[in-house]
Formats: structure tokens, C-alpha cells, sequence
């Protein structure tokens, strides 16, 4: 489809054979720098038509790409860049300073290709501007063949503790991962669709476990795609609207943002599928999408596998269903796709009953999940323990193998011997038509061990207090939606709730400021 369109923001506009064309001057501009195979080349920009190019044409060459996270700590970032053994940074303007602020760190052989024009100074080795090496290279290269085991990228989990981890994929596997999930994707009759007539659009940082792959699944199909560059709610709508996207993906925080903004009060949203990941989507949240028209789901995966695992589909027959049950699906951890086989194990690794109440640590198998971290053996090891991957994701698990996420391992609260989950809770308390936000951590109690801790955002102006998220919460106890040991709960107001650098709660930084008190 070479006439196909790729659009960057309201500022560019490729054909698919344009776009073609880029990705093999990206490779002659990059060889003629002493790239090769491999070396390891760094990307650092906003989601673009270049990191699609990026996407691409390094790994091709039997280069690394590199995919950096713009949001982590100057520490960690320099931590990557060493760790990763970058030989080149491709590095759009605005990020510029950032390196400037690690300078030191930054080994003095990795040098610098800008994206855009530096007006001011600069003491880094900048060799190059990306779209003026372009330019002046070639539209055709040979892209080489070699071992499909050979390593194609390398990104970092961000993770709240501990330095980041070096993740990696070969081309086998992210090939794999493409045509699983393209089939998955596509399979449905009706509902959660990805096809060759869709229009798509990243709402999840390309920097983040490939953008959950689906750029490459819409490459493969040849859609149209539009890329919004920097994540600016105008922008986003616009892009949204203009050109009638109808595939997207994102965490829940971006969903709500958009749900709630004024500005898209006024537009009609039924064209658009979401598919939600990367922290639970609350049920509030998706009743919200439903009544805008938004085909809403959930997707499951971590940075280690790649990342889709399990899809939260509905069939034709659950499609009749009421609004309350199709979100009780919807907002579920899903099926495995393809090729995946999933256990829900306890602590001696037996599988627990499919009696959807029964917790377990999710377990998983498949040809495309990361081997390990990155010159890392002792985590590699235990990430791999009994040769499953270990997620430390606490689930259970239906009679038709419908997975429902409760808690990570670490987040877990054990109310007098009890295993409760702090997302149920949490899904309660955002039902509130006074809260914005809420999130719940195990708190010490030296009757119970742990009870839990809500942290609430109440609606500006509200007169929201603790009573009142206690009555939510014992009414849903007294319904069977929680177990009886949530009614221990202690609650905390605040105007916002921290998160990491992808937009899941950070549950180490509210530990951080509430635990103290």
C-alpha cells in the first residue's frame, strides 16, 4: 500500500514509499557515522514517523535500538546510556539539555545526532542533524541477513526500586509477537478490531515496550498512522478527530484525561477502539468510554513479555450483554493470546482452583518473552524460575480461564493472615461521583498486621470525607464486591496521587510520603 499515509502531528504528512525511502537513508546515514552490526544506537524523542523509521531501519542494519525513557531520573538515564553502550544518541532538541545535565556520565565515544536546529551552544560531540543526514543519503540500502536470534532492541524497566533493568528482544521474537497479536487483534467478529481499514494512533510512549508492539502490527497491515508527537490534550484531540482515529492504545491516566476534558465534551467518540494496559483500568472509567460509544478493553503484558499476553475480548453473545457485565470483562486481565500458556500458582507452585477468588502468582510460557535482563544473571535466573516467567502479578483465574489481576506481590495487603487486593478497592472508591483518583496501600496495624490505606483525590470544591469513602466501601462489602477484611480501611485525602514514568500509580512514592506521617 505504498501510497498509504503515515502523518506526523498537523506538520507532515509521508506516503508509506516515502517513508520506505527514510528508513533506508536512516541506514546509509547511520553506516557512514561507522554504525554496523552490532552496534548500538540510542533514540530519544517524542512519538514520531523518525522513531518509526528508528524502529526499523537500525535493527535491520543488525544494530541495537535503543529506546530510552525521556521520563526517568537524570541518574537513570545515565545508568541506560552507559549500561546499553550506546555508540549513538539520536536525540530530538528538546531533550537536549537532559544529556547536557549528565554530560559527565555519558561515555566519550557515544556521539550525538540532533533532531532539529540547536540554537545555542552545546559540549557534547554533535556530529550530525538527523533530517540534513537524510537528505543527503541515499534512498536504497541492502539490509543484511543474519540470525533471527539476533538481538533487535533494548529498553529499561522502570521500576520504583533499584536501578532500571536492561530488557531485549531478538528479531524472532518481535516478529512473533507482531503476527500473534495481528491475528489476535483481527480475529474478533465485532468488537476490539485492528484491520488494514483502521486508522491508528499511539497513545503510549514509544519508548515503552514498543509502543506494546502495535506499531509494528499496524506497519505490517499497512494503516494509516498518526503520530502525535508530544502528548498535549489539544493536540491529541485534534489528531483524534481530524482524522477519524479509530484504533488507539494507552494507560488509564490518558483515557481519563481525555474523557474528562471540556474540550472533548463536544465530539463524538463512537468511532474509536481503545485498548487500555499498563495499570488497571477502573471500572468508573470505562462506564464513562461505554456511554461516549468507545470500544474500551483491557490488554495484559509487562516490559519482559513483550508486551501483549492476554486481551480482554468480548464475543457477539457478551456484546448483548448489560453495560455492568460487559465492564465487568472489559475491564478484566483477559485471555492469553497465541502461543501463551499461563499458570495461576501459589506460593509451593501448584495451580489454585479457577474458582475466580482463589489468588495466585501469574506464571507464563512463550516464544517471544524476554530471555532475560541485560548482563544481569542473578534477576535473570529468578525471572525465570522452574523455566516459567515469573510477572509477580497476583490473579485469579475463571472456569474459562479469564484472567483478573488483584495486586502486584509487593503491593499485596495481608489483612490478618487475609490476601486482599488494594485494585478492587480501588475501583470501588473511584465510582464516587466526588473522586477524581484513589489509590490504596497496606498500612501497619498492630491488630490486623496490615489494613488498607486509601488515598483520595476528592473533585475540586466537593465536601468529600472519610465517611463517606467508608460507606462506599462497606456497602460493596456487604454486596460481595470486597471481601469483609476491606472494612478495616483507614483513608488519607490529597491533591494528587504520584506516578511513574509510563503513568501507573507509584505506590513506592505514596508509601514514601504516607508511611511516614
Amino acid at each position: 500500500r505504498p501510497e498509504q499515509k503515515i502523518i506526523y502531528r498537523d506538520e507532515l504528512e509521508l506516503t508509506y514509499a516515502d517513508w520506505k525511502q527514510r528508513v533506508c537513508r536512516l541506514a546509509n546515514a547511520l553506516e557512514s557515522v561507522g554504525v554496523g552490526y552490532g552496534s548500538t544506537v540510542a533514540m530519544l524523542d517524542w512519538d514520531s514517523h523518525r522513531y518509526l523509521e528508528a524502529y526499523y531501519g537500525i535493527p535491520m542494519m543488525g544494530a541495537v535500538l535503543h529506546m530510552i525513557n525521556l521520563r526517568l531520573s537524570p541518574e537513570h538515564l545515565a545508568y541506560t546510556i552507559e549500561h546499553a553502550e550506546d555508540d549513538i544518541i539520536i536525540c530530538n532538541v528538546d531533550f537536549l539539555p537532559l544529556l547536557e545535565s549528565i554530560k559527565g556520565r555519558i561515555p566519550e565515544q557515544t556521539k550525538i545526532i540532533l533532531i532539529g536546529k540547536n540554537t545555542g551552544s552545546s559540549s557534547l560531540v554533535i556530529i550530525g542533524e538527523y533530517e540534513e543526514m537524510l537528505k543527503a543519503a541515499s534512498t536504497t540500502y541492502e539490509f543484511p541477513d543474519f540470525n533471527e536470534n539476533t538481538r533487535a532492541t533494548t529498553f529499561y524497566t522502570t521500576g520504583t526500586t533499584g536501578l532500571p533493568k536492561g530488557v531485549y528482544f531478538s528479531h524472532r521474537q518481535l516478529v512473533l509477537h507482531t503476527l500473534v497479536n495481528t491475528i489476535s487483534l483481527a480475529a474478533n467478529e465485532k468488537q476490539g478490531r485492528l484491520h488494514k481499514e483502521s486508522i491508528y494512533m499511539p497513545l503510549t510512549p514509544m519508548f515503552h515496550v514498543h509502543a506494546w508492539g502495535i506499531p509494528y502490527i499496524a506497519t505490517y497491515l499497512g494503516v494509516k498512522q498518526v503520530y502525535p508527537g508530544k502528548y498535549e490534550p489539544p493536540m491529541l484531540l485534534k489528531l483524534l478527530v481530524t482524522h477519524q482515529v479509530t484504533f488507539s492504545h494507552c494507560v488509564p491516566t490518558i483515557l481519563h484525561m481525555l474523557l474528562t476534558s471540556p474540550a472533548a465534551a463536544q465530539f463524538d467518540l463512537s468511532f474509536w477502539t481503545v485498548i487500555i494496559g499498563g495499570a488497571a483500568l477502573p471500572k468508573a472509567t470505562a462506564e464513562a468510554a461505554l456511554k461516549r460509544g468507545i470500544d474500551v478493553f483491557c490488554g495484559y503484558g509487562m516490559s519482559e513479555t513483550a508486551p501483549v499476553v492476554s486481551i480482554s475480548f468480548l464475543s457477539s453473545k457478551e456484546l448483548e450483554l448489560s453495560e455492568e457485565d460487559q465492564v465487568n470483562i472489559r475491564t478484566r486481565t483477559g485471555k492469553p493470546v497465541g502461543l501463551t500458556q499461563v499458570k495461576v500458582v501459589d506460593a509451593q507452585g501448584n495451580e489454585v482452583p479457577a474458582d475466580d477468588k482463589t489468588p495466585g502468582e501469574i506464571i507464563i510460557r512463550n516464544p517471544y518473552l524476554t530471555m532475560g535482563y541485560l548482563k544481569d544473571h542473578t534477576y535473570s535466573e529468578k525471572l525465570w524460575e522452574g523455566g516459567w516467567l515469573h510477572t509477580s502479578d497476583v490473579a485469579c483465574v475463571n472456569a474459562e480461564g479469564s484472567l483478573r489481576i488483584i495486586d502486584r506481590t509487593k503491593d499485596v495487603i495481608k489483612v490478618g493472615g487475609e490476601w486482599v487486593g488494594s485494585l478492587a478497592i480501588e475501583d470501588v472508591i473511584t465510582k464516587h461521583e466526588q473522586v477524581v483518583e484513589a489509590a490504596v496501600i497496606a498500612y501497619p496495624d498492630n491488630q490486623w498486621g496490615e489494613v488498607p490505606l486509601a488515598i483520595v483525590v476528592p473533585t475540586e470544591g466537593t465536601t468529600l470525607n472519610e465517611r463517606d469513602i467508608k460507606t462506599t466501601v462497606m456497602n460493596a462489602v456487604s454486596s460481595g464486591i470486597l471481601p469483609r477484611e476491606a472494612i478495616t480501611m483507614k483513608v488519607k485525602f490529597t491533591d494528587k496521587i504520584e506516578k511513574t514514568s509510563v503513568g501507573k500509580i507509584n505506590k513506592v512514592a505514596l508509601r514514601q510520603r504516607f508511611l511516614d506521617l
